[in-house]
């Protein structure tokens, strides 16, 4: 099955009002700012989608991709682990404001649950988090003497991850440490929409180097020449005046 998309405005357009919605990245490694970006355009052209809960390590920074997807009003809550970030400038105004809900997961917690969604499993136990105010409310189960705090898993509607190189059956490669939470977030999704640098025929990668398994992704549009965020950080871009126009 050919899952290639011909653009970004069709990769995104069947994502819903009051979808979750992870996205991959670890600060600006990996993070599919291309995609985003088409999430807006759509947003400020149709009204949707609104509402979104938006699964990410961090609240983003400036005023490019994830930063720029709560600047424009989409995102209803964040889950992250790091909302205090290099520049996390327009999440901090919008939280104090009381208009976006954060709720902050310790790291490594919140990449086991979004794996463990992506393995069928509902529930697991952790020690992180035993004792603080992240584990107010949850059940706490003793084994081996020690403490532990159930999590559940975390699913999506969509994923939004970037990758180096895919085929046209969707099993994807990813560049160095742009892989973090993209293979996680693809199992975890009901769709995974990945831009990837190249796309090659089914059969161009080789069966040994994929990470992720096309199975796991429902759609692939090609970003020849992504933007990297950190680099749009440092000559201080704005999506809404300089990459939108």
């Amino acid at each position: 099955m050919d899952k290639t998309i011909p653009s970004l405005a069709e990769a995104v357009a069947g994502i819903d009002d009051g979808a979750t919605v992870m996205i991959g990245g670890f600060g600006g490694s990996g993070a599919p700012i291309e995609l985003i970006h088409a999430l807006i355009d759509r947003y400020r052209t149709t009204g949707h989608p609104a509402g979104l809960t938006v699964v990410n390590n961090n609240a983003g920074n400036g005023h490019i991709g994830l930063a720029a997807l709560i600047e424009a009003g989409m995102v209803r809550k964040l889950i992250c682990s790091f909302p205090r970030s290099a520049d996390p400038v327009v999440f901090t105004e919008l939280y104090l404001a009381g208009k976006i809900e954060l709720e902050l997961v310790p790291q490594g917690t919140l990449a086991e649950r979004i794996r463990a969604a992506g393995a069928g499993i509902p529930a697991f136990y952790t020690p992180t988090g035993f004792g603080t105010d992240l584990a107010i409310g949850k059940p706490v189960a003793v084994f081996d003497g020690r403490s532990y705090v159930q999590e559940r898993w975390l699913k999506a509607d969509v994923a939004l991850v970037k990758a180096e190189t895919a085929d046209t059956h969707g099993n994807l490669t990813y560049r160095a440490a742009a892989r973090n939470f993209g293979p996680l977030m693809c199992a975890a999704a009901t769709r995974a929409i990945v831009q990837a640098s190249r796309i090659v025929p089914a059969g161009g990668i080789d069966p040994e180097a994929v990470i992720t398994p096309g199975i796991f992704v429902h759609s692939v549009v090609l970003v020849a020449d992504p933007a990297q965020e950190e680099v749009l950080n440092r000559r201080k871009a704005n999506y809404f005046e300089e990459v939108q126009g």
